[in-house]
């Protein structure tokens, strides 16, 4: 079972394509091809595929992928969620005697998919509502700088964009009147201190970490967001605003829809969303690249700027061969 996992632009989705067209060095035949399981919580929402790079309809024909367009935008979804059906998918595939290829960059459903689901502080409707409330007279980003100042590890990992988490962030320093990130360290913590039988029940990864200079990486997250415009990320998202049954908060926050949103909305220019974008996804890069940190037993492979896909395929088999010895 192998884990790709790496920020956003990194290359991570073509790796997992070709390592399950290609594993071990021999070329397998569909009967025994792997099959790859996203990790990605906007990948997701069907009828959303510019804006969250989803793999080419080609390649997702050749090599099945599970968690893709599995919910509508109108849905909310969540970790639980999604953490039942990998663990669902995962079982299907074993039973089919296949390898097992999961790849993603949403650092909370990485952690339970190694490690559980958090079991963090309860909810409390009121405050949620009460929240809620201020973030639309306010506006997000005087929640998300609140946040800040009480909780900056926790704002770090979050998306500036990100209503749900930010909200929820916020609710628990209510209730508990402790940071959400000191629970989360917790939870870190008794994963470490997990028996063995207790570990057993999760599943085994041998996990690749895609890494890149950070210039690399924000110039290609530029190049990203210009293929989006390209390929009509504006009338994808018009075509979801057109929909009988609205976008839910969640997706309506995901980065490139929401900025298009306002665009559409009459709150900034093209030229402005697209700037809007680029910075946003270089922020939730430097989320990810925090969370990733703090992940045990990742092999990282450190990518050169014009690496060709084949090199980065032929270091990953050796390095998936390394492992297993």
């Amino acid at each position: 079972m192998i884990l790709i996992l790496g920020v956003t632009a990194s290359g991570k989705g073509r790796l997992a394509f070709d390592l399950a067209e290609s594993v071990g060095g021999l070329r397998l035949s569909s009967a025994k091809r792997p099959e790859i399981i996203s990790i990605d919580s906007m990948k997701v929402y069907r009828r959303m595929d510019i804006g969250t790079a989803k793999p080419p309809k080609q390649a997702r024909q050749s090599i099945k992928h599970h968690l893709i367009d599995i919910v509508e935008p109108s849905e909310s979804f969540s970790v639980a969620a999604f953490l039942e059906l990998a663990d669902k998918a995962i079982e299907q595939i074993k039973s089919r005697d296949k390898p097992v290829i999961a790849v993603g960059g949403t650092a909370l459903y990485i952690k339970a998919l190694l490690s559980g689901l958090f079991k963090g502080p309860g909810t409390d409707e009121q405050i949620r509502a009460e929240l809620k409330a201020q973030a639309k007279t306010e506006g997000l980003r005087n929640l998300y700088d609140r946040l800040a100042g009480i909780d900056p590890v926790a704002a770090q990992r979050i998306s500036s964009n990100d209503a749900k988490r930010i909200i929820r962030a916020l609710e628990v320093y209510r209730i508990t009147g402790q940071p959400i990130s000191s629970f989360q360290k917790q939870w870190e913590q008794d994963g470490r201190q997990m028996t063995e039988d207790r570990r057993r029940k999760r599943h085994e990864w041998t996990i690749i970490g895609l890494r890149r200079e950070k210039t690399e990486e924000n110039k290609r997250i530029n190049a990203r967001v210009k293929r989006m415009f390209e390929r009509g990320l504006v009338d994808e998202v018009k075509s979801l605003l057109a929909e009988e049954k609205p976008l839910s908060p969640q997706a309506g926050c995901a980065i490139g829809y929401a900025e298009v949103i306002d665009y559409l909305n009459g709150r900034c220019d093209i030229e402005e969303a697209i700037e809007l974008i680029k910075k946003n996804t270089r922020r939730f890069a430097k989320s990810q690249r925090t969370w990733f940190k703090t992940f045990p037993n990742v092999h990282w492979l450190d990518i050169e700027p014009e690496e060709p896909p084949e090199k980065i395929l032929d270091r990953a088999k050796a390095l998936i061969s390394e492992s297993n010895l």
